[in-house]
This record gives C-alpha cells, sequence and structure tokens, in this order.
C-alpha cells in the first residue's frame, strides 16, 4: 500500500548511513519493526514467574548434541 510521508530528509539520511540500508524504504521498514519490538518488550516482563519448567532438564547436555 503505497503512502506518503513527510520525513525530515537529515533525519532520514542520517538513519540509513547508521544502519547501512540503501534505501529509504528499508530504513524505515526496519524503523518500524524495531518500534513494534520494543513496544512489546514490556509484556514479555508479565509472564516472567508464571511459566513451569522441568527442574531435571540440562541445558549443557542439549548443548553437547549438537
Amino acid at each position: 500500500m503505497p503512502t506518503n510521508l513527510d520525513i525530515d530528509d537529515k533525519l532520514i539520511e542520517d538513519a540509513r548511513k547508521i544502519s547501512g540500508h540503501k534505501t529509504k524504504k528499508a530504513v524505515v521498514t526496519e524503523a518500524l519493526v524495531e518500534y513494534i519490538q520494543r513496544r512489546k518488550q514490556p509484556r514479555i516482563k508479565e509472564l516472567f514467574g508464571t511459566i513451569e519448567y522441568d527442574s531435571d532438564y540440562d541445558y549443557k547436555k542439549q548443548r553437547s548434541k549438537i
């Protein structure tokens, strides 16, 4: 879906240089993905202490299988 946005040229150019992306579209897409991820992070904290785990689980044993 085409969208026209009035974004500060210096801001978008700085973001493009820092990110290494070649296009403005790639910069904006990555920025939106990061924005969404950051906004979802606080919800993860609500899960702490609510997930049951197997106390006999040996993560080191699992690593040696690779």
